[in-house]
């Protein structure tokens, strides 16, 4: 059996965002199984390679332009940037892996990125990362308890450093196999190699 596709994302990049609302229609549509979606800690990559984010410097502007672009070709509404993006995203990323191990990391993490990057809603807000997870049916109570247990914080750590050093040098990317696919404007790539591998 060929080993499943892994789609490796943070929930405060816009690019992740772009993917994914693309990757699971284009898995189906290619006829393949749908990849496992792995949240991991975009900064925790950025400490272990020793690099930052485009979102910091002078290509700025340039960025938040190419995404706009790309979100407008692919159908997706406008974006709406939240102020003060891209910000801390520990406690968001938490609460996607305690989705992960609830069984429910699609759902939770398309109405976190929906949140973010559709409606302008800050996930630095603990709030906000609340009505997305009410969306998917995961309690507030919960899931306050739950981004403080060690089995969490654990999860989202082994997972960023075994993305790390599977080669993942940043997200949105897709593995297939031993070969990594890093950028959404790669995605299609990555499907391609799925295909020829199942």
């Amino acid at each position: 059996m060929p080993e499943r596709a892994v789609f490796y994302y943070d929930l405060g990049s816009p690019y992740a965002y772009l993917s994914a609302e693309r990757i699971s229609g284009l898995f189906t549509d290619a006829g393949l199984e749908q990849p496992e979606w792995q949240p991991i800690l975009l900064g925790g990559l950025f400490q272990h390679f020793d690099r930052g984010s485009w979102a910091r410097t002078e290509a700025r502007a340039e960025g938040i332009a190419e995404v706009e672009r790309r979100a407008a070709a692919y159908g997706l509404p406008p974006l709406v940037w939240p102020d003060g993006w891209p910000g801390e995203m520990l406690t968001a990323m938490r609460v996607a892996t305690f989705a992960k191990q609830t069984g429910r990391t699609v759902s939770f993490s398309l109405a976190a990125f929906r949140q973010q990057f559709a409606a302008g809603k800050d996930l630095t807000d603990p709030d906000n990362v609340m009505i997305a997870a009410a969306a998917c049916e995961l309690h507030p109570r919960a899931l306050a308890s739950a981004v403080k247990t060690k089995g969490v914080k654990d999860g989202l750590r082994a997972a960023t450093d075994a993305a790390a050093a599977a080669g993942v040098f940043g997200v949105p990317s897709v593995r297939v196999g031993e070969q990594v696919f890093w950028g959404d404007d790669r995605l299609e790539e990555a499907v391609d190699a799925a295909g020829r591998s199942s």
